[in-house]
């Protein structure tokens, strides 16, 4: 039975929940539930805090979990990402007061504040920056106004409440994460059972990128259409019972459907429709 641990709380949690119910796994209905046996897929799941995550898949003791890449790096385990789940995307950065430094390489002898203290540690030890680390739980906003640092190292959404601090962004990115799956460094890549399971998960991701589009064409111009809709492949295209008109269905980016839709009736297709996919296999 393949053991995953899933984070239990946190703006990881719901996203990953939702992502394996929609990859035809059991999800728990209770949040104070810590295992749940899906017994008809052959998982166990583990409800586990998302720092915790990459340390029981790095022992071992799990073979795969959901976590931030942050989270895995900070962490410092035996664990490695083998798929990005296109959610819960952030980026960690300085921050400091103006006028205190502009780069990096200006944090010489000073203190920086984080709840990433392992990953801060290791990215000014990749510049070459003697600097203190002091670890922080929760927000660290106000460690800079009480003292206790010069820098803080946080995750930056729109910045509005760094501002609001005083502070402003300094240097490039420290990391952008995004919600990963992981393993333990060096397990078998070709292990039947994490095979599944990640061709489940990419099927979602495929599923939430594209919509089905169906459309009827003039015979002669196809070529064109197709060539707005190529596929993954290449489009199905069947006869009509009206003579010189085709049907085509084509896989395409949901991102891209309403205007690939307008080019296509200015081609001439008509009763062109989107349908959602729920699930695939590539």
């Amino acid at each position: 039975m393949l053991r995953i641990a899933v984070p239990n709380k946190g703006s990881l949690s719901e996203p990953a929940s939702a992502m394996l119910h929609e990859a035809g796994y059991r999800q728990r209905k209770d949040r104070r539930e810590l295992v749940l046996v899906d017994a008809d897929n052959q998982v166990e799941f583990f409800f586990l805090r998302p720092r915790d995550i990459a340390v029981y898949v790095g022992s071992g003791k799990l073979d795969i979990g959901i976590t931030g890449r942050d989270l895995l790096l900070d962490s410092g385990a035996d664990a490695e990402e083998i798929l990005q789940l296109g959610f819960a995307a952030s980026t960690f950065r300085y921050a400091t007061r103006p006028g205190t430094a502009t780069d990096v390489k200006e944090f010489g002898g000073m203190t920086i504040a984080t709840s990433f203290a392992g990953l801060v540690a290791k990215h000014l030890d990749d510049h070459g920056v003697d600097a203190s680390v002091v670890h922080l739980d929760g927000a660290v906003e106000t460690a800079i106004q009480l003292g206790v640092a010069e820098i803080i190292a946080d995750v930056v959404e729109t910045g509005t409440t760094l501002r609001n601090a005083g502070l402003e962004i300094i240097g490039e990115p420290i990391l952008e994460s995004e919600a990963v799956v992981i393993r333990r460094t060096g397990a078998p890549a070709d292990d039947p059972k994490v095979q599944q399971f990640l061709r489940r998960m990419q099927g979602v991701l495929v599923a939430r990128r594209y919509v089905m589009m169906d459309y009827d064409i003039r015979a002669e111009k196809v070529e064109q259409a197709v060539a707005l809709t190529p596929g993954l492949e290449s489009p199905t295209i069947s006869p009509l019972h009206h003579e010189g008109w085709v049907a085509v269905r084509s896989m395409v980016p949901a991102r891209d459907a309403q205007r690939i839709m307008d080019d296509l009736y200015d081609l001439g297709a008509r009763a062109i429709l989107t349908t959602g996919i729920h699930a695939c296999r590539l």
